[in-house]
């Protein structure tokens, strides 16, 4: 059950430690990238089963663990302040304009997948026709693509029931209890000349409802993000799990990268006009 609403005081530093942590975990996604990268050419110049096993298995555990703490990590925050993490200063507004229910639409995985496979199907086909397999995401069985199909379409059978459920709690921001107690607020802030503060208790009350429905469903979609990432990686060879992590993480680190320049830079545009 979600506390009542922070200070503002509490709300920041809530954000600013968040914020933190966040761009830790970043700088050790991308040292995971680094070792997912040297790790996949170590196996295409070997090409054995006992190198998959030996050195891809206990790194993809390591990436589903780093995971596995980004969202514990979030839960807690989500409890503390729900409203800043769905809204979350940290990323970019590039970023933000792509998220749903505060991170990744978890469907967009599957987008990934077959965009890399696309990539490394085409040239490398000649190889494929001649019998010769790629062991990477270009290489995926019919059995492997029928997994991931079903996959796809049951993830996103629960996006959409997230989806409605957020629209149910955001339509709540404008049922009767708020609509009189806006009312009244109003009415006594035009009699006493008064600013904020005025039942203050009752408007904490009427928020924190809200705000307990909003971290279920946002707890909720971190789940989905998260379990999406695991069903798909179990579906996938060692081999090819490394080549979709690699991919998850240059996509992640790079828009968010862009997303910081253009923010920096608009905000450079908007102090200096004559430029």
């Amino acid at each position: 059950m979600a506390p009542a609403l922070m200070s503002r005081n509490g709300v920041e530093e809530n954000d600013n430690t968040f914020h933190k942590f966040f761009e830790t975990w970043l700088a050790e996604q991308n040292q995971e990238l680094k070792e997912l990268v040297s790790a996949s050419r170590d196996v295409s110049k070997d090409n054995n089963i006992v190198v998959e096993e030996r050195v891809l298995v206990p790194l993809i555990e390591r990436v589903i663990q780093h995971y596995e703490g980004y969202y514990g990590e979030k839960s807690k925050y989500t409890e503390e302040d729900v409203f800043g993490m769905l809204n979350p200063t940290w990323r970019s507004n590039l970023e933000g304009a792509f998220l749903w229910i505060g991170g990744w639409r978890p469907s967009m995985a599957f987008h990934l997948l077959y965009s890399k496979s696309g990539l490394q199907f085409e040239p490398r086909l000649p190889q494929l026709i001649r019998g010769i397999t790629t062991g990477d995401l270009g290489d995926l069985s019919p059995d492997q693509i029928s997994k991931v199909d079903e996959l796809q379409k049951k993830t996103i059978r629960e996006e959409k029931d997230s989806s409605e459920k957020l629209a149910k709690v955001q339509e709540t921001v404008a049922d009767a209890s708020m609509v009189e107690l806006s009312h009244v607020v109003t009415q006594l802030m035009m009699i006493s000349g008064g600013g904020g503060g005025i039942l203050e208790e009752e408007v904490e009350a009427n928020l924190a409802t809200k705000e307990e429905g909003l971290v279920i469903i946002l707890q909720k979609a971190d789940n989905l993000r998260l379990n999406t990432l695991k069903e798909i990686l179990a579906i996938l060879t060692p081999t090819q799990a490394i080549h979709f992590l690699i991919a998850a993480a240059e996509l992640h680190l790079r828009l968010h990268e862009w997303g910081k320049k253009k923010d920096a830079a608009t905000l450079y545009s908007d102090a200096n006009p004559e430029f």
